[in-house]
């Protein structure tokens, strides 16, 4: 997987030839962006990612928090990279570091850790502390591989202005930032000279570019729409109320962006909305699943909810669920409300339980997998085009149709990274995709 994305800080040169450094992420799209930009500055800096069975000289570990198991896994992580390369430089950051700079200080074998303020930063970071020994090196600094594959995530925004009551991201990640056009437009560019097809723009409020520049984010896909060699576009999760007529307009015609989106609804149920400090109801939601299907009857509409939130009476959710059945989209992700401590959900009086948590949550995905089935069964027979890349089956190729339909081609030839029309055929329940023919 090949990702690109900084735009916040320039990187001065360090030597650090001869040393190895092994990843590790959790979380959103966005930490993997993240995590590959600093991979490229470190191999930029002479550091080779460690290979099989060797042991690394830095580790970086990039933490979510937007769970209490996101918590505790990140937590596990970072005690099985200590295990692994002892003696390494440890370097946390991310979201966990962010809101729980104390917790992560604490565990045994961490060196360093970064706020997401910092990240920009952490070459710096590593410069002054790699020489220590490690009983010298311990830093908190805290303020309140690649290759050419078919995935490429662009980070083009960070940070978010909106305080959904069960959210922790405004804390952890600041107020909503962008870097310019221009300056994504030749990221981009750089994407297209390396052999990159397809692009997926990503970042944690995407439909808030512009605020930093005065450009909007309608600006920004026309942009990169012009961008030669890039030949497909991906627009990662955007909420509703941003999904403008527009974009919506410009997406329907232009050259690369596919009919794909990812559209967070979080609860079906407007009381539940509205406890959640959501800046849309189910009307909204509703008219823009309609209207992506004027445009683009074909588009994939991937969607997040989450359940068992303070305040969802079985009523509540029952009215949520219903709301769910009946719009029109593709998949959903689903998630249990987990508490954070600091937000104003915690105000909210009526608490879920686990048990709650985990039947709704199931009911959930028993949709989902019956509406994505549904999606991908009506175009059995069709022919679309696919980018393929390799999968762990010898003779096997995957890859995703424009519509997002995830494919696997039996094939000897060499395709990786082509653009090649497949005739799609029977659903796979093992591996929920669709069998597929060359033509």
């Amino acid at each position: 997987m090949f990702i690109i994305c900084n735009f916040l800080n320039f990187v001065p040169m360090y030597d650090f030839n001869g040393k190895k450094a092994a990843y590790f992420t959790l979380g959103c799209k966005l930490n993997f962006a993240e995590t590959s930009t600093v991979g490229k500055q470190l191999q930029e800096a002479g550091v080779e990612t460690v290979g099989k069975g060797e042991v690394a000289d830095i580790c970086i570990i990039n933490t979510c928090s937007v769970t209490e198991v996101a918590d505790a896994k990140c937590r596990q992580a970072i005690s099985k990279m200590v295990r692994r390369h002892p003696g390494a430089l440890v370097v946390v950051t991310g979201c966990y570091a962010q809101l729980k700079p104390d917790q992560v200080s604490a565990l045994e074998g961490v060196d360093v850790v970064l706020g997401s303020e910092q990240k920009g930063q952490i070459l710096q970071f590593i410069a002054e502390r790699l020489p220590m020994m490690p009983e010298e090196r311990a830093l908190v600094a805290h303020e309140h591989h690649t290759s050419k594959t078919a995935d490429i995530f662009l980070k083009v925004q960070d940070g978010c202005d909106y305080y959904c009551t069960y959210c922790t991201i405004p804390y952890a990640r600041g107020r909503s930032r962008n870097g310019s056009i221009q300056s994504m437009v030749e990221q981009a560019q750089e994407v297209a000279r390396l052999g990159g097809k397809e692009i997926v723009i990503t970042g944690v409020n995407i439909g808030d570019f512009g605020k930093s520049t005065g450009e909007t984010f309608l600006d920004l896909i026309k942009a990169l729409d012009r961008v030669e060699g890039i030949e497909r576009y991906r627009i990662s999760s955007i909420e509703p109320n941003l999904l403008t007529d527009e974009v919506l307009q410009f997406c329907a015609q232009s050259r690369a962006f596919m009919p794909h989106f990812h559209i967070p609804l979080q609860s079906g149920s407007d009381e539940v909305l509205r406890l959640m400090h959501r800046k849309y109801d189910t009307h909204l939601y509703y008219n823009k699943v309609l209207r992506v299907r004027e445009l683009m009857p074909d588009a994939f509409i991937g969607v997040d909810v989450i359940v068992g939130t303070r305040g969802e009476t079985d009523e509540l959710f029952r009215e949520a669920l219903g709301f769910m059945e009946k719009i029109d989209v593709s998949q959903y992700h689903v998630f249990s409300y987990s508490e954070r401590p600091g937000t104003k959900a915690l105000l909210i009086p009526y608490v879920v339980s686990a048990q709650q948590k985990h039947e709704r949550s199931q009911q959930i995905i028993a949709l989902s997998q019956a509406k994505l089935r549904g999606f991908y069964e009506r175009f059995v027979g069709q022919v679309r085009p696919v980018l393929l890349e390799h999968s762990k089956t010898k003779g096997v190729m995957h890859g995703f149709t424009d519509n997002y339909i995830k494919v696997a081609v039996r094939t000897a030839n060499e395709l990786d990274n082509q653009i090649v029309n497949v005739r799609l055929g029977n659903w796979d329940n093992e591996e929920e995709l669709l069998t597929a023919e060359l033509i």
